[in-house]
């Protein structure tokens, strides 16, 4: 089988290097790629949304299935586009793939279908907006509605930060037609948690849970970015609270989306709180988050191209999925000035000193055969133990290892879990 998946980040990376150890797969591609993928995947030089010339690729190169990692070409329509053509897509239609690129309607759909989540109002203008936002108390959440590259959303601790998040979104327009519609939604306490799972329609599987590190500083301070680190499992969250969750929002969203006209095939990403009154969905989203899918495919057993395409061909349902014991944790490595403005083009070392970790190329480059930098996230270094502790000690091994110019990192990935189990 011939395989092209599209993406250039961590996430992607991590998809290649799983499909890349199926059996069925012969050759495998990416579009556009990064540095390190193309170490394991022919890299091809068209950028994720040039729809037309990934389909003439792929009638070109003969390939057997498309998987589509980042959201903008599936909220584009990406797989609309190639299933019009005959062409094999592992990810949802534009139709299902609202859930992530609305919030506003990801919301209104929780609301029509009694699925658990933070109390909210939208809103499409400002004053309105402005109006409200000064009736309710802090903390508080602000949310643009459109896609925003996981930045979109601000926890407001002081009226004063909700009103500058407010003003960049509707007024600035900082993360531009995403701005056009905002969610306020009450604040939620607890803990966060992630699961990913494969859908295919009403048929849900899912995949081990996971916990993000969002904020860009230890002890989960400064602005939010896409994603600073996670690990799985998330052993202080007990199973009964993951299958609540599943049974009371994943598997009620999955159905709905069926009857609303708009059945989703695919990775289902959930968002969840952990509260006093059980799991609430934060958020979804419609391909397989970053960096959680870091974590998530090193444990997992089965085939991936068998999983895909059990997807695409509606057999899911007949799919045992299974998974490894052992614990994973990864940590992003960040440029400087990272999620703000940072520098690109800067020499990484240390990458051929790297131990028992898997080092997940996010945003890299190869300038004059070496690896520079090329993005706020850089690298994923993921690494698996037979304990939570023995992954993280491993995973922060490496992290010494490499270096570049700026470099940061958190470092306190996983400890919420050693904490809480220690405890």
């Amino acid at each position: 089988m011939r395989v092209l998946v599209i993406g250039r980040g961590g996430r992607e990376h991590a998809i290649v290097w799983a499909l890349k150890k199926s059996p069925r797969v012969k050759d495998l591609y990416c579009a556009p790629g990064n540095a390190g993928i193309a170490e394991t995947a022919e890299c091809v030089p068209i950028g994720e949304n040039r729809f037309e010339e990934i389909a003439r690729f792929v009638r070109d190169a003969s390939i057997d299935l498309v998987v589509v990692g980042p959201e903008d070409p599936l909220f584009g329509g990406i797989a609309d586009y190639l299933e019009e053509r005959g062409i094999a897509v592992f990810g949802p239609r534009r139709a299902a793939a609202e859930i992530e690129g609305s919030k506003v309607f990801a919301k209104h759909l929780m609301k029509k279908y009694g699925i658990p989540t933070a109390a909210y109002e939208t809103f499409e203008s400002y004053e309105e907006a402005h109006a409200y936002l000064h009736r309710q108390r802090v903390p508080i959440v602000v949310k643009a509605d459109g896609l925003a590259a996981g930045k979109g959303v601000t926890v407001a601790w002081t009226m004063e930060q909700a009103e500058r998040a407010l003003k960049d979104i509707m007024v600035d327009r900082v993360f531009g037609d995403a701005g056009a519609k905002v969610v306020i939604e009450e604040f939620l306490q607890g803990q966060e948690m992630s699961i990913l799972s494969f859908v295919d329609g009403a048929v849900v599987r899912p995949m081990v849970p996971a916990q993000d590190h969002k904020p860009v500083f230890d002890n989960d301070e400064g602005p939010n970015t896409g994603g600073m680190g996670t690990y799985s499992p998330v052993p202080h969250i007990p199973e009964s609270v993951v299958e609540e969750a599943v049974r009371t929002i994943i598997r009620p969203a999955a159905e709905a989306l069926v009857k609303e006209g708009r059945p989703f095939r695919g990775v289902l990403f959930t968002g969840l709180m952990i509260t006093d009154e059980g799991p609430k969905a934060i958020e979804f989203n419609c391909r397989f988050g970053d960096p959680e899918t870091q974590v998530v495919l090193p444990r997992l057993e089965t085939d991936l191209a068998d999983i895909m395409l059990a997807v695409v061909n509606g057999r899911l349902g007949e799919m045992e999925i299974t998974w490894k014991k052992e614990a994973a944790v990864c940590v992003v490595l960040a440029s400087g000035g990272y999620p703000g403005s940072y520098r690109k083009g800067l020499p990484i070392r240390g990458l051929d000193r790297v131990g028992r970790s898997i080092v997940f190329h996010a945003g890299t480059a190869l300038e004059n055969g070496e690896i520079v930098t090329n993005g706020g996230r850089v690298l994923g270094v993921t690494a698996l133990g037979t304990t939570l502790e023995e992954a993280r000690e491993a995973a922060y091994e490496d992290v010494a290892r490499i270096d570049f110019e700026g470099k940061h990192f958190r470092t306190d990935i996983s400890l919420k879990a050693l904490k809480a189990l220690r405890q």
